[in-house]
């Protein structure tokens, strides 16, 4: 097996912003508080960090000051993912200089790819720095798929260490696991979904859910390593509601609104993301309440 990223609950970290641009305090705190309750890893500038919207002097200097914040006490993945391969290899060998420890590089978007030029754009990447990469397959923003073929094609590169799926397809999963054996390891990118992936060999998931819950995100994972499945399940199922929830308009609108009631920032995305409307908002706040959580 190849060296692994991280096991247990990596965060999809969102990013604090403000009008004048991103929030580098908040950003601190909650990257202090996340480690302090115990996250395994990081990831700076993914999807629901909305890094779509940022330009890469705010990319890069995020990534940067995780790392600085951070200071390898959790691995820090930074996204940068590109429908762009030059683009996108900028951006990986940035993040490496910036201080990232590893790469989760997303298809490409919109203009797509074939299969082949899904290997040739993971393998130019991967080339370009010393850092682990983990795919990112998630074919409902991307409108691409990494095959289970093409994963296996891919797993035979060394520095290709890993799978973050949030495709939602098992049949799909159990295909690529049988291909790819331990040559890479497994993420859920799907917090409905960990249990599952688990039961294939996973390794742990790549959450929206653990920005409010990172401890007992990770306890989800934890709990299966060590046999207590029935255990993993009910927390599993527990959270389905919240989770529900978190999925209710497109993230990370809804995260956005939870961390913002919880004070860890200001309800504010970047257009053309707007915040939820009052009476979902009011939905999400009342499972919250319902949770336990203080809003």
């Amino acid at each position: 097996m190849k060296k692994q990223v991280f096991t247990g609950a990596a965060t999809a970290l969102i990013t604090p912003l403000k009008p004048s641009g991103i929030d580098y305090p908040a950003f601190g705190r909650l990257i202090d508080w996340q480690i302090e309750k115990g996250i395994d890893a990081l990831v700076i500038c993914g999807t629901t960090g909305e890094a779509s919207t940022l330009n890469d002097e705010e990319h890069i200097d995020a990534i940067a000051f995780a790392a600085e914040k951070i200071a390898h006490r959790v691995p820090l993945i930074a996204g940068t993912g590109s429908n762009d391969t030059p683009h996108a290899i900028k951006l990986a060998r940035a993040a490496w200089k910036a201080g990232a420890d590893s790469l989760l590089v997303v298809t490409p978007y919109y203009n797509k790819t074939s299969q082949r030029g899904l290997v040739r754009y993971y393998y130019d990447i991967a080339d370009s720095t010393p850092l682990p990469v983990i795919l990112y397959n998630v074919p409902s923003r991307t409108g691409v798929t990494i095959e289970p073929s093409t994963c296996a094609l891919l797993a035979e590169h060394e520095n290709i260490v890993a799978l973050k799926e949030a495709g939602g397809n098992i049949s799909k999963t159990v295909e690529t696991m049988a291909l790819v054996g331990d040559r890479l390891a497994l993420y859920s990118g799907n917090d409905d979904q960990i249990v599952p992936l688990l039961a294939l060999g996973g390794l742990g998931v790549i959450s929206v859910l653990s920005n409010l819950l990172p401890a007992e995100t990770r306890e989800i994972y934890y709990r299966f390593a060590a046999g207590d499945v029935a255990g993993s399940l009910a927390l599993q199922l527990g959270y389905h509601r919240l989770i529900q929830a978190l999925f209710s308009d497109v993230n990370p609108i809804p995260v956005k609104a939870a961390m913002a009631a919880l004070g860890f920032c200001d309800n504010y995305l970047r257009a053309p993301l707007l915040p939820m409307e009052k009476s979902a908002e009011e939905k999400l706040l009342g499972v919250m309440r319902d949770m336990g959580l203080s809003v």
